[in-house]
């Protein structure tokens, strides 16, 4: 099984668009809607097809055999 990407965010979530760019696993928000649209992304092992979903430290979102979840680093105030 391949080694999960941890993506820093500052919030307590993070929408599925914009880790999947944040994880460097596409290349635009483009590319990110396209994927997400046609069924190709999974949250925790089932497929998501919109990219708003709200992902949480603890969940795993999967695409072209990449994993990633959300780190949160904490606010920097």
């Amino acid at each position: 099984m391949s080694q999960t990407i941890e993506v820093q965010i500052r919030d307590e979530m993070i929408r599925l668009g914009q880790l999947l760019k944040l994880a460097n696993v596409v290349e635009d928000g483009a590319t990110a809607r396209q994927v997400i649209e046609n069924g190709e992304v999974k949250v925790n092992g089932q497929v998501e097809t919109r990219r708003g979903t709200q992902i949480r430290p603890g969940m795993v979102a999967s695409f072209a055999g990449q994993r990633m979840t959300p780190v949160n680093t904490g606010s920097s105030r």
